[in-house]
């Protein structure tokens, strides 16, 4: 398939941040229950991830588990963690074959064995590969980010690592899980829900915020290309002027 015309690969976003929402939604249209959403789910991410590549996307971070996650009947999140496990294992071939880096961000000590394992195996086994970063969010919260982030300042200025004078808003970003990786400047949420529920709060501070009605497991390359065009379609000003930006 080629790549959308549309887009100017000039003007790419190095990194793109999904909220991936609907598979219960969706799985109720068709009459199954809610795991058969998550299922259909992995299809999209598989289109996603391959379409990023494709265009030269540096990072792909994905909201595949909050911490509130963990509140939903005990059935679903069984299977939630049992088609992570399976997911990687099926996927880690394609991953290494694509040059793709697999990554993972938030309470990850909290994932059940199995699924820390395996995750960190797969991490660790395709650490060397350089076209594209896939972040998977996992048990993940932004304000508990942001409050590991302060604790661990904090520390920092009791065992005298740092002063508080010191601490800027360059400080912070260096004691989140996002670390070593850039701000996304592009956020895609499908199923028609207008907010960022408690995702990379810090990180998404300037980037652009992209909403479709599509249910997750709806979303497909060419779902991802149009996010992209309309990107790039958009001024990023940063607070300042149109006149300032062509000065």
């Amino acid at each position: 398939m080629s790549l959308d015309s549309r887009i100017n690969l000039q003007k790419l976003p190095k990194h793109v941040a999904i909220i991936m929402d609907g598979n219960g939604r969706w799985a109720k249209q068709q009459g199954e229950q809610r795991v058969f959403g998550h299922q259909n789910g992995v299809r999209s991410v598989k289109e996603c991830t391959e379409a990023a590549a494709e265009l030269g996307i540096e990072y792909l971070t994905m909201y595949a588990f909050s911490a509130e996650n963990w509140n939903r009947p005990q059935e679903e999140v069984n299977a939630l963690m049992s088609l992570l496990v399976s997911t990687i294992n099926s996927e880690l071939d394609t991953l290494n074959k694509n040059k793709i880096r697999l990554m993972a961000i938030g309470d990850l000590k909290s994932l059940p064995n199995e699924c820390y394992n395996e995750l960190m195996s797969a991490i660790d086994n395709t650490k060397n590969n350089d076209r594209l970063t896939l972040v998977l969010a996992l048990s993940y919260s932004s304000k508990q980010e942001i409050t590991f982030a302060a604790k661990a300042i904090a520390n920092d200025v009791l065992n005298g690592a740092i002063s508080i004078d010191s601490i800027t808003e360059e400080t912070i970003p260096k004691y989140l899980f996002t670390s070593n990786i850039p701000d996304p400047e592009l956020m895609i949420r499908t199923s028609g829900e207008h907010r960022i529920s408690n995702f990379l709060m810090w990180q998404l501070s300037y980037a652009e915020l992209y909403f479709t009605d599509k249910l997750w497991p709806e979303f497909e390359r060419q779902d991802f290309f149009d996010a992209i065009v309309d990107y790039q379609k958009r001024e990023r000003r940063f607070g300042k002027t149109s006149e300032q930006l062509t000065e």
